[in-house]
């Protein structure tokens, strides 16, 4: 067997170990390749950054569009209530974020015409005038009894006079009466629940509290209620 010389072998390895030469065209292909891949990734990218952009936008008009809804539907609410009566005006401020169903419930009650010609049946000196088709008497009477026991409390302990309020109870068909009181009274929101305030024509209430009455606190003339305006400035 002939033997390589190491000369030999030294070239023969230097040409296995040499690099091979890549091709100008293999070049170009990874740098086409590589373009395209890069503009890929960017163009996807754009288009899911604008999408969630535009997503936040429109969840923003909505929730806009949400306020300005609920807003013009605060607006529609009626803040004052004119009640027409046989002895002139009074203007009350009806409490709507204090008492919100009893608000609507009036509001409701005077769309449907219930207070046209309701007359005030128990009129108290210094305690209430009510007006409605309700025979209240057991509650006025309560009322009544106590007045010299209401009068010994200090100041402090008592509601304000002119407040407009509602009986308590669950109002039927055609019943709901209005009490307005004419003088400070304690524990008010227990026998009562109050949803406004006379702001104008009090000494029209004084003038109604004022007529005569029977044994039983009702009027000995007719007095009541032409009818109601409502209004959300005055």
């Amino acid at each position: 067997m002939a033997r390589i010389k190491p000369q030999a072998l030294l070239q023969q390895s230097k040409k296995k170990k040499a690099p091979r030469s890549i091709s100008i065209s293999a070049i170009a292909l990874y740098s086409v390749v590589s373009v395209v891949m890069v503009f890929f990734l960017f163009a996807t990218y754009r288009h899911w950054s604008q999408r969630s952009t535009m997503q936040a936008v429109e969840g923003t008009s909505d929730f806009q569009v949400e306020d300005d809804f609920s807003d013009s539907k605060k607006s529609d609410v009626p803040r004052y209530a004119i009640f027409n009566t046989s002895k002139g005006l009074i203007t009350v401020e009806l409490f709507k974020e204090g008492s919100p169903e009893v608000v609507d419930e009036f509001i409701d009650a005077c769309q449907k015409g219930h207070f046209k010609g309701m007359l005030f049946q128990r009129v108290v000196k210094h305690f209430v005038i009510q007006g409605g088709a309700i025979d209240n008497h057991a509650v006025i009477e309560d009322w009544t009894s106590r007045e010299k026991h209401y009068n010994q409390l200090e100041k402090r302990l008592k509601h304000e006079a002119f407040m407009l309020g509602t009986s308590n109870t669950k109002h039927e068909k055609d019943g709901f009466d209005i009490f307005i009181t004419t003088a400070p009274i304690p524990d008010l929101n227990a026998k009562l629940n109050v949803f406004g305030r006379v702001v104008k024509g009090e000494d029209i209430v004084q003038e109604i509290e004022e007529v005569d009455t029977d044994e039983h606190y009702r009027p000995k003339s007719r007095i009541g209620i032409i009818d109601v305006t409502l209004k959300q400035k005055i």
